[in-house]
């Protein structure tokens, strides 16, 4: 039990520096603009919403991943974290160190994916 505490506290702490990172990168990305404004023809002007859309794409992820991240930590909290919420068994420490968001333990998940 205090061996899965201690690797807890470590998926904690490795959640925390994720969230920090994607929230830098996420309120740079809101500062940054895809053009300068200036097009000069249509093949600037398709390049430029090209990469607005791929940089909304990119956010979207982001903001998606950290939503995951605030769940983890939440579940952390509580208490819950590494404890399947269909079945209630311990998700293996080898899923939770390659997929710290797992909610599910791999067999659970599976089903649900099929």
């Amino acid at each position: 039990m205090k061996e899965r505490l201690k690797f807890i506290d470590k998926i904690k702490e490795t959640l925390l520096e994720r969230q920090n990172e994607l929230q830098q990168q996420v309120i740079h990305q809101s500062k940054e603009k895809a053009s300068d404004g200036q097009v000069s023809d249509t093949a600037d002007e398709a390049l430029t919403i090209t990469m607005e859309k791929l940089q909304s794409s990119l956010q979207k992820t982001e903001i998606e991943e950290l939503k995951l991240i605030e769940d983890s930590l939440d579940r952390i909290e509580k208490g819950e974290y590494g404890i399947c919420i269909d079945c209630n068994e311990p998700i293996s420490e080898r899923r939770l160190e390659n997929y710290p968001y797992a909610a599910r333990c791999i067999v659970c998940q599976e089903i649900l994916e099929s």
